[in-house]
């Protein structure tokens, strides 16, 4: 188990050729017309036909065998401890886990499993920042995982807002998670976060664990948060008549995750639809939790709305990538020019009765994984928790 992201040494160039099929993440054009990408020292440098493109001085080139490359998967809401342990199942290598599901980026949505976590408004600022360094300075397996997400407290200020984001925490913990419950606190103190560029999101739903609340429509539409967090509940969901309110009464991103409730999370899909806003909706696990951690959770999340909820699967992958990254500010989540080189490559699990890996996943079947690639660094090959891909990409020796 890689503890530390291997590190590119010198200038790098990465030519994935021969890919089957491209999927850009972005809503307004999911597939991508090409049969290469190239990066450039982390960054994506040019996408298109191999014929068309400098390929030349490469020091990694990964033939693809006709499969699919995708932006590598993000998980929007998860709660990391320290490193690659989570004392909620004592379970290590998680964030590893998740790798081999595909995902390359996670945000904390608070560290709150933290043995002995502070409450006192010194101790939680210092352990979002501690949160914060430590996973920037050593990344599981190479995740990306922004952390650094305090829980408020109703005695904090806005001076201890402005202190964490000088400090660099960009991210609040679920608001209701800590002593903050109520719409007026909670609004005002987002309101103070977002002064200072700090992104906000909320516990939606009822009580997660004992010592934890409801937290219902007019909470949420009152604090008025960055993200409405698993707005099909962590675990409970609210009422349909609630999630309606909720999707109509903000401009919010809508957070469907999968620890919640599969059948609130579809209705969530509808809604979103039917109002023509499917770039609010993200998904997440909620993992570490009760339910446990689910390293294809993110790949069950695009397969279950695909499926059940008649979503194109390209669409689908979208949820998991480009509209989390534009909704979270980040420089991964979709194919084009000067994005972090960050993939996920698949095909359609073998005997699945699809013809081709979309409709494997329109049908419900997960894709098998045959490679993730992180910064322009391949970082896992045939992974251990997909069902096997039909086929999959290799390394070529220069």
């Amino acid at each position: 188990m890689a503890h530390d992201a291997p590190q590119a040494t010198g200038p790098s160039k990465l030519v994935i050729r021969n890919i089957g099929l491209i999927l850009s993440g972005a809503l307004e054009k999911p597939i991508l017309d090409g049969d290469t990408i190239v990066a450039e020292n982390g960054k994506i440098t040019a996408i298109g036909r191999f014929k068309d493109l400098n390929t030349e001085g490469a020091t990694t080139i990964v033939e693809a065998n006709g499969t699919t490359v995708a932006p590598g998967l993000i998980d929007s809401h998860v709660h990391p401890v320290a490193g690659d342990w989570t004392p909620r199942q004592n379970q290590i290598g998680w964030i590893d886990s998740n790798l081999h599901g595909g995902v390359t980026t996670m945000i904390s949505a608070g560290e709150v499993h933290m043995p002995g976590r502070p409450r006192d408004v010194v101790g939680l600022k210092a352990m979002a920042i501690f949160a914060q360094r430590a996973f920037w300075n050593l990344r599981p397996g190479g995740v990306k995982v922004h952390a650094g997400a305090p829980v408020i407290e109703c005695e904090m200020v806005e001076e201890d807002f402005k202190e964490l984001a000088a400090a660099g925490v960009k991210l609040l913990g679920e608001v209701g998670l800590g002593g903050v419950k109520d719409g007026p606190t909670a609004r005002k103190m987002v309101g103070w976060a977002r002064k200072y560029g700090i992104q906000s999101t909320i516990h939606t739903g009822g009580p997660s664990i004992p010592g934890s609340g409801l937290i219902d429509k007019d909470v949420v539409l009152e604090a008025d948060t960055d993200v409405v967090g698993h707005i099909n509940g962590g675990h409970t969901a609210l009422p349909d008549d609630q999630i309606r309110c909720i999707c109509e009464g903000c401009k919010r991103g809508l957070e469907i995750v999968h620890n919640g409730n599969e059948r609130s999370a579809l209705f969530t899909l509808r809604i979103a639809r039917e109002m023509g806003d499917l770039h609010r909706v993200i998904l997440g696990t909620d993992a570490p939790a009760g339910s446990g951690v689910q390293p294809l959770g993110i790949l069950r999340m695009v397969s279950m709305l695909s499926s059940l909820g008649d979503l194109p699967a390209e669409i689908a992958f979208c949820l998991a990538t480009g509209n989390t990254a534009r909704m979270r500010q980040l420089d991964c989540g979709l194919i084009e020019v000067g994005r972090s080189a960050d993939f996920v490559i698949m095909d359609k699990a073998q005997h699945s009765p699809g013809k081709t890996i979309l409709e494997s996943v329109q049908l419900g079947d997960l894709p098998g994984i045959g490679m993730t690639i992180i910064d322009g660094i391949v970082r896992t090959q045939r992974s251990r928790n997909t069902p096997p891909a039909g086929r999959v990409p290799e390394m070529v020796a220069k």
